[in-house]
């Protein structure tokens, strides 16, 4: 089995930065794409940034220059810099990864529990 566990959000200021971690473990063979994803109350689910084990990157468009996504392969491990955050960034980040596991043929996506971000006025 293979888990993913977010860490780093809470309440922070306007302008004002976080950085988010997501760590997968278990029996991994290899991670492909890893994404962050965020829910705020009433709304859909919508990635906020993605990249490829090579380190190819996708932002959402509201989020580019202040975002930045990153990975550690070594470390099985996802990273999201979160600068000069706003209000309407506020939401709970979802980690995803596409994940090969051992004895699978084929990698499949996993999500983490979900983590809090607060930005206030």
């Amino acid at each position: 089995q293979v888990q993913l566990v977010e860490s780093g959000g809470g309440l922070v200021q306007a302008g004002g930065s976080l950085r988010l971690s997501c760590a997968a473990s278990g029996s991994i063979v290899s991670i492909y794409d890893m994404g962050w994803y965020r829910q705020g109350p009433g709304n859909q689910r919508d990635m906020v940034a993605s990249i490829s084990r090579f380190g190819r990157t996708t932002y959402l468009d509201s989020v580019k220059g202040r975002f930045t996504i990153s990975r550690d392969n070594a470390k099985n491990t996802g990273y999201l810099q979160m600068n000069s955050l706003k209000p309407e960034d506020t939401a709970v980040y979802y980690c995803n990864a596409d994940i090969l596991t051992v004895g699978v043929q084929y990698a499949k996506p996993y999500w983490g529990q979900g983590t809090q971000v607060t930005v206030s006025a």
